[in-house]
């Protein structure tokens, strides 16, 4: 089974809130979208967004210039019929995020919880962080959070990598400036906790 069959199977057979990264509110990724200090017309993408209840959140902030792109067609289809009418405002994309093709410079913010770590192999970060490098703007905002050091081995079934904030920034090069980062403990809807890393980066004006 590939990844898209994967996390279609996963979204066709589990609820979106019986899953382990599932938040009732994304409240370190909001508050680091706020802390940028960009205006509700910045141009937001939430890479992995799939049924997050982040666009919800970013919906009710008042931004207005929304994507969510997302490997899982199911996964899409959940977050559209929960906002119904307000789905309509949002531009959605499936796709692989390292091989979709996304316009340049189109995006003021980068948001990223629970993607990257699953890049398991060097090329498929390498093409990651090429598409950070075409698609956000010059002196645009980057956040990505993985598993930490002390995060889980494995995640659905799927193993991952794990980082700390400096393997992290590595991985983006000194193309980007390390803003600020953070841990945070996740409660699952299991009753387990899983430690993340979030980084905050600044693509490089040049």
């Amino acid at each position: 089974m590939d990844q898209k069959q994967h996390w279609e199977q996963i979204y066709t057979t589990k609820a979106a809130d019986n899953v382990s990264w599932f938040q009732e509110h994304a409240g370190q990724s909001l508050a680091l979208i706020h802390g940028t200090g960009l205006g509700k017309d910045a141009a937001v993408i939430d890479v992995g967004g799939g049924a997050s209840i982040l666009v919800d959140e970013l919906i009710a902030a008042g931004f207005k210039d929304l994507t969510v792109l997302d490997l899982s067609s199911a996964a899409l289809e959940v977050a559209k019929q929960r906002l119904q009418k307000d789905a309509n405002s949002i531009q959605w994309m499936v796709g692989d995020i390292t091989e979709i093709t996304l316009p340049e410079n189109r995006f003021d913010i980068w948001h990223d919880r629970a993607v990257f770590h699953f890049l398991t192999r060097p090329e498929e970060r390498q093409a990651y962080v090429e598409q950070v490098m075409r698609a956000v703007r010059p002196n645009g905002h980057v956040i990505i959070a993985t598993f930490a050091e002390d995060g889980p081995e494995k995640c659905s079934g799927l193993p991952v990598m794990r980082y700390c904030p400096e393997t992290l920034h590595a991985e983006f090069g000194e193309a980007f400036h390390l803003v600020r980062h953070s841990k945070e403990v996740h409660h699952t809807p299991f009753g387990t906790e899983q430690q993340f890393v979030y980084c905050y980066c600044r693509k490089d004006i040049n």
